[in-house]
C-alpha cells in the first residue's frame, strides 16, 4: 500500500483530500501535519472523517516514515520551503499552492510578491492538468496542481485556441463559490455581505491570469492574450467560467463542437454539454464544457466543483498518474445533481 502525507490538512484542500485518500483503494495516509492541532486526531477536526482514518494530526512531515508521495496543501511561499527536502528524500509531491505554477521566476514574483527560493524545481514541475498533459504528468516527481479557476478556464479555451478558429484575445467572466476563498472567514465572504450578491473581486490582479495564459500557451502554442474577471457567488461549492472569442472566420456550431468532442470525447472527468450545471458536478471530479457560436464571436463554458476537480480530485487524479494507477482511482463517483 502506498504511503500519502498531507502536509496543512486543517483547511478546505487538506480536509478534501483526506475525504478523497481515505476510501482510495491503492493508497492509505499515514501523516496529516497541522501546526496548531498537533496530537489532536483528524477526525476530531473534520468530524465527517470519523471512522475512516484514526490518525492524529503531527507538528512536522518528517515525523512519519514511509511516505511516497506527499501533498502541499499550504499558502503560498511555504510550499517552496518543504518541497526540494521532499524531492532529495525520493518522496514525489503535488504542491496545490500556487508556488510551482509559473516557471518564470519574474513572473512568480510580479503576481506573488515575493521571490521564489526553489527556482530549479519551478522550472521542473510538471503542470498537473490530466487533459492537456497527462503523458508529462506520468512518472513525473513534481507536479503543480493547478487552480480552480485556472482549471475551469482553460478546460473551455484550449481546445478553441489550438483549433486557430479563435482570435488570441479572450476575455474569461468567472464566478465561484465561498470556499474558494478557504476556510478563514473575510469581511468579503461573511455571509451578510455575500449572500444575495454577485461581488466582483481581484480584478486585473488575480494571481491565476498568468497561470491561464502560461497553459493555454503550452497546450496551443500560441499566445493568449487574457482579460479575467473573477466574481464571488452565494454558493458553497462551484465555479462557472464564460470565455469570450472573436472568430477568426465563418464556422458553424458543428465545427466547434467537433473540436471539443476531438479533445474531449474519451475523457472520463470532463464532458462536452450543451448546457454546463454547477449542480451536476458539485462533489465530484467531473468537469463539464460547453460552447456556442454567435455570429462572429464564440462563447465556451467551463464548470466543475472548485474543491474537487478544482483542487483536491485533481490532485489525486494526478497522483494517479505519477504512481501509474488507474487514473480514476478514488475519484469514480458522480456529482450530487442538486
Amino acid at each position: 500500500m502506498t504511503g500519502i502525507g498531507i502536509i496543512g490538512g486543517t483547511g478546505y484542500t487538506g480536509g478534501e483530500l483526506a475525504r478523497l485518500l481515505c476510501r482510495h483503494p491503492d493508497v492509505e495516509i499515514r501523516a496529516m501535519t497541522s501546526r496548531q492541532n498537533a496530537g489532536r486526531p483528524v477526525s476530531e477536526v473534520h468530524p465527517y472523517l470519523r471512522g475512516y482514518t484514526d490518525i492524529e494530526f503531527t507538528e512536522r512531515i518528517s515525523d512519519t516514515d514511509g511516505l511516497d508521495l506527499v501533498f502541499v496543501a499550504t499558502p503560498h511561499g511555504v510550499a517552496m520551503s518543504e518541497v526540494p527536502r521532499l524531492l532529495e528524500n525520493g518522496v514525489k509531491v503535488i504542491d496545490l499552492s500556487g508556488d510551482y505554477r509559473l516557471h518564470d521566476t519574474a513572473e512568480y514574483s510580479k503576481w506573488y510578491g515575493h521571490e521564489h527560493t526553489d527556482e530549479e524545481n519551478l522550472r521542473n514541475a510538471v503542470y498537473g492538468l490530466p487533459e492537456l498533459f497527462r503523458d508529462k504528468i506520468r512518472g513525473a516527481d513534481l507536479v503543480a496542481n493547478p487552480g480552480c479557476y485556472a482549471t475551469s478556464a482553460i478546460l473551455a479555451c484550449a481546445p478553441l485556441m489550438k483549433s486557430g478558429l479563435v482570435s488570441e484575445s479572450v476575455v474569461v467572466d468567472s464566478k465561484s463559490g465561498t470556499s474558494g476563498a478557504g476556510m478563514v472567514p473575510s469581511a468579503r465572504t461573511h455571509h451578510p455581505n455575500c449572500s444575495g450578491s454577485v461581488i466582483p473581486y481581484s480584478v486585473g490582479s488575480h494571481r491565476h491570469t498568468p497561470e491561464i495564459e502560461m497553459a493555454v500557451d503550452m497546450f496551443a502554442g500560441s499566445h493568449m492574450s487574457l482579460t479575467f474577471v473573477p466574481h464571488l457567488v452565494p454558493i458553497v461549492r462551484g465555479i462557472l467560467s464564460d470565455c469570450y472569442f472573436d472568430l477568426l472566420k465563418d464556422v458553424t456550431q458543428e465545427e466547434v463542437d467537433a473540436v471539443y468532442e476531438a479533445q474531449y470525447g474519451k475523457e472520463r472527468f470532463v464532458h462536452y454539454v450543451s448546457e454546463p450545471s454547477v449542480r451536476e458536478v458539485a462533489g465530484s471530479n467531473h468537469a463539464e464544457v460547453a460552447s456556442r457560436v454567435l455570429g462572429s464571436k464564440a462563447v465556451a463554458f467551463g464548470t466543475l466543483d472548485n474543491l474537487v476537480k478544482g483542487a483536491s480530485g485533481q490532485a489525486v487524479q494526478c497522483m494517479n498518474l505519477m504512481l501509474n494507477i488507474d487514473e480514476s482511482a478514488g475519484l469514480d463517483f458522480p456529482g450530487l445533481g442538486v
